[in-house]
């Protein structure tokens, strides 16, 4: 296996979506969601930032070593 910066995107995405959900069903983002209708920003960040990470190291890691792109 010859791409580690890859593999290593796609778990640091998975920890951070991971996080994320963790953080979106926490008590502070309850009271969030009570008072504004939506999860802490926090809880908004890490889901996003996770699931752009784990997309590319997907790309990444799942792409063929001869593809020149």
């Amino acid at each position: 296996m010859n791409k580690p910066f890859p593999l290593i995107l796609l778990v640091v995405g998975v920890v951070l979506l991971v996080l994320g959900l963790i953080e979106a069903d926490s008590i502070g983002s309850s009271f969030s969601r009570l008072f504004t209708g939506e999860p802490t920003d926090r809880a908004i960040w890490l889901l996003v930032c996770g699931g752009i990470a784990t997309l590319v190291g997907l790309r990444g890691v799942t792409r063929s070593s001869g593809d020149p792109k």
